[in-house]
C-alpha cells in the first residue's frame, strides 16, 4: 500500500472511530462542549465584563474534508520531490 493511500486511509477511519465513539457515549460531545465552553467563559468571568453565553460551533464537515485535502496534498509533494 503506498503512503498516500494509507495517508487517506488512515484519516478516514479515525474520523469514523472518533464519530463512533461520539454515537457510543452519547453525552460526551455535550460535555465536551460544555467544557469549551466554560474555558472560553472563564476570561470574561475575570476580566470583570458582563458574562453572556458562549456560542461554541464545530466544523466537524469542514475539518474533515480539510484533512483529507491537506493529507493528499502533504503526500503529493513528497511524492514528487522524491
Amino acid at each position: 500500500m503506498s503512503p498516500l493511500a494509507f495517508s487517506i486511509l488512515a484519516s478516514i477511519v479515525l474520523t469514523v472511530v472518533l464519530n463512533l465513539m461520539l454515537r457510543l457515549f452519547p453525552g460526551a460531545a455535550r460535555r465536551l462542549g460544555d467544557a469549551v465552553t466554560r474555558l472560553a467563559e472563564r476570561p470574561a468571568d475575570q476580566s470583570g465584563a458582563e458574562p453572556g453565553r458562549v456560542r461554541f460551533f464545530f466544523p466537524w464537515k469542514l475539518m474533515l474534508i480539510g484533512s483529507i485535502v491537506l493529507t493528499i496534498a502533504i503526500n503529493l509533494l513528497l511524492v514528487l520531490l522524491r
